[in-house]
């Protein structure tokens, strides 16, 4: 029975569904692709000189993945916070909310996982393609379909969703009854005890890597320093809403000086809701902050060994990371329309209230503006600290090579993703019906 309304609920919803199928399927194309570049590579011995490269960007990609599934998950489920309450409302129990919750994800993540190993093939020939032309493998990589690689996506891409889901379903049961009459938008807790409990073990593993990166081999260097990266991601993600709240605290007292009228609103929505803001600024974080490390490990590597790319060489870093940075830059535009169609009914009543429409469209602006400077502003630090430790490992003093063209194109595409998401999530509610959506 669960599972027939859990199938009922993703269709009348599929756009609610949406984000969530799409995480699922990208992580699935991601890890059974990279899982068959590396298979065919390892099947030459000729290559066994990119299979380092290759595994360290399958090793990114399965994090983006699992990092973009939880956190997309996690979103979904906080947005229907008061569905959840109504539900409990009229006799539905803490335990069916839960089952329904994980039926409904794991429903999302079958249908997803089974598209996704359909894409896996093609993603696989045109990576292997693109490292061909780079010059990273001259004579090719060759693409077997092989079933380790399908059989690992399947297990991973369900499975992190079923773990995703289950955490969020506990978030869901403890809603109670009454919660569908709050009407406060502040968030009574912006660090829950576990997420803080998460957050500083994450912390204390991403330090103790910090400081195991100088101590290795340098061929270890590497994999050690995007390791600390990956770990000071998730303890940013979980203790990430304290910090926001200051950050946007005090880029909104900025934006309300220079415009009062569209920028009080904005810092008021990131002051009472520092989670659903950071839900939004954690793609963005984390494309900041494995794009940086990943690229600009290698050119400190190179600059170290005394080796210049140019040309098609010069490509292998972007082209080997560019596909898991695709992923989180799409995870940018769905965690932004998330949270903004969220504030329809804020906006909504803001119209009511006199608002005019440019200047609910300028507030829209300036809070995604301030989520993402964020974003880029925690990101940026993560890499710049893993960096120093690589570089203290690789050339002995702390030092990194770095491009600020890359640099800035990374913020600038994940500031244009969130702009267009936003002002498309809420275009209806700044200038459609005082009433509903539709």
């Amino acid at each position: 029975m669960t599972l027939v309304l859990a199938w009922n609920n993703v269709r009348a919803n599929r756009t609610s569904f949406a984000a969530s199928f799409a995480a699922v399927l990208l992580a699935v194309t991601l890890v059974a692709g990279s899982g068959l570049v590396v298979a065919g590579a390892g099947a030459r011995d000729e290559l066994n000189g990119v299979m380092g490269l290759l595994v360290l960007s399958a090793a990114v990609s399965a994090f983006v993945s699992i990092f973009t599934v939880a956190g997309l998950l996690s979103l979904h489920v906080l947005r229907q916070r008061r569905t959840w309450a109504l539900l409990r409302s009229v006799g539905m129990t803490p335990r069916q909310v839960s089952r329904l919750i994980t039926a409904e994800a794991m429903v999302v993540s079958v249908t997803a996982s089974l598209a996704g190993c359909a894409l896996a093939v093609p993603y696989a020939m045109l990576m292997a393609a693109l490292v061909r032309l780079a010059g990273l493998a001259p004579a090719g990589v060759p693409v077997q379909v092989t079933p380790a690689p399908f059989v690992v996506a399947l297990v991973v891409g369900p499975a992190v969703t079923l773990l995703a889901a289950r955490a969020a379903a506990r978030k869901a049961a403890g809603v109670g009854p009454m919660e569908v009459l709050r009407e406060s938008a502040a968030q009574r807790r912006s660090l829950p005890w576990p997420r803080a409990v998460v957050g500083a073990a994450a912390l204390a593993g991403g330090i103790a890597l910090l400081s195991l990166v100088p101590r290795v081999e340098a061929k270890s260097a590497v994999p050690a320093g995007l390791g600390a990266t990956m770990a000071l991601c998730v303890a940013a993600s979980a203790l990430g809403p304290v910090a926001l709240s200051v950050i946007g605290r005090l880029l909104g007292a900025v934006v309300t000086r220079l415009d009062p009228g569209a920028g009080t609103p904005a810092m008021a929505s990131l002051v009472t809701q520092p989670r659903r803001a950071m839900s939004a600024a954690s793609p963005v974080m984390l494309t900041v902050a494995l794009g940086c490390t990943f690229l600009f490990a290698v050119a400190t590597g190179d600059a170290a060994a005394g080796v210049a790319r140019t040309g098609a060489a010069a490509w292998v870093a972007p082209l080997l990371v560019g596909s898991a940075m695709i992923h989180t830059v799409i995870s940018v535009l769905n965690a932004t329309a998330m949270t903004m169609s969220e504030r329809a009914g804020e906006i909504r009543l803001l119209r009511a209230l006199g608002a005019a429409p440019r200047q609910l469209t300028r507030a829209v602006c300036y809070e995604t503006l301030i989520v993402t400077g964020a974003g880029a502003l925690l990101g940026t630090a993560i890499a710049a600290a893993s960096l120093t430790a690589l570089g203290t490992a690789l050339t002995g003093r702390p030092w990194f090579a770095y491009s600020l063209p890359q640099y800035a194109g990374l913020v600038l595409v994940c500031a244009a993703s969130g702009l267009a998401a936003g002002l498309a999530a809420t275009r209806r509610a700044r200038r459609g019906s005082l009433l509903s959506d539709r």
